[in-house]
């Protein structure tokens, strides 16, 4: 209903760059360079002005956008006023979200649904929050859980519809033999003089470090680097450092590494957010998947 150059406009204001709008897209650059000359044939106006190998928006590009992002968000509400006339009990909802929400949010969300609506499709892929943008623009996914950064639509984007889950502790893990595994809970301070276990490859989750242990009067001295849950656990098992970590991350038996929950003026805490494109929270597959992860968020 709504021209679909408009929506290959929009994904390149997001991707940046031609080819990883096609990517996006599943077109090929050419196909994307193609319909984009025609629409801004149609419309009498540049959309699109070289900037070297790239190219950049005009202004009336931007305009355009404006207009695209209210009928986009009218469409989603017009099919969501469309799906009322029906029952509801069938289609598909398909989630992509940071890897510990997956792991216990998410999955147990699309098992109360399955169960609860044996007709309506889940699929769930794990992504980075900073891929949530396109996926959902691209209508590869309905429903994105994200942890909140400069690189994550904010609030006041018209684009998008954001529900706040939960606010996440985070707790400090150190080695089993470690002094502060004894305690009950501890200062993020007790920390300060110890070895840390850095996340170059998780931006969120090392400013979250960095800004917490700022706000604790000190900065850590980052000795290693890690990614993947497990194997940050394993370095501290091994007596290289101690880390934060989301109190809801799956972690190895406590024999290894003792989770230390935080206590005191600084606990920093990191927020589970669902994101939606405007509008289609009406819709009844996505308004039951957005139920259905505020029911396991609040389980939690």
């Amino acid at each position: 209903m709504i021209d679909h150059r408009l929506q290959t406009l929009r994904v390149l204001r997001e991707r940046g760059t031609v080819t990883a709008a096609a990517e996006a897209l599943h077109l090929t650059p050419s196909t994307v360079s193609q319909q984009l000359k025609q629409l801004a044939r149609d419309l009498g106006v540049e959309l699109l002005e070289a900037q070297g190998r790239r190219v950049r928006l005009t202004p009336a590009a931007r305009t355009v956008l404006r207009h695209a992002d209210v009928l986009s968000a009218q469409w989603e509400r017009a099919r969501a006023d469309l799906a009322e006339h029906r029952s509801g009990t069938s289609g598909q909802v398909r989630f992509c979200s940071v890897s510990s929400a997956l792991a216990v949010l998410v999955a147990p969300a699309a098992a109360r649904l399955r169960a609860e609506h044996p007709g309506l499709a889940v699929h769930m892929s794990e992504q980075e929050s900073e891929d949530a943008a396109h996926l959902l623009l691209s209508h590869r996914a309905d429903i994105a859980v994200v942890i909140p950064s400069e690189e994550v639509p904010g609030p006041d984007d018209a684009r998008f519809t954001r529900t706040t889950l939960l606010d996440e502790p985070q707790d400090l893990l150190v080695p089993a033999g470690h002094p502060l595994a004894r305690r009950a809970a501890a200062r993020l301070a007790d920390a300060a003089g110890e070895a840390w276990i850095g996340y170059p490859a998780r931006r969120d989750q090392h400013q979250l470090l960095l800004a917490a242990c700022a706000a604790a009067g000190f900065a850590p001295r980052v000795a290693h680097e890690a990614n993947e849950w497990f194997a940050v656990s394993s370095l501290v098992a091994h007596g290289f450092g101690v880390a934060l970590v989301p109190r809801l991350a799956p972690l190895p038996p406590e024999d290894e590494a003792v989770r230390v929950p935080l206590r005191g003026d600084v606990v920093p805490k990191r927020r589970l957010v669902a994101c939606v494109r405007r509008g289609s929270e009406r819709q009844p597959p996505i308004a039951r998947g957005l139920g259905a992860l505020r029911r396991a968020a609040a389980d939690r």
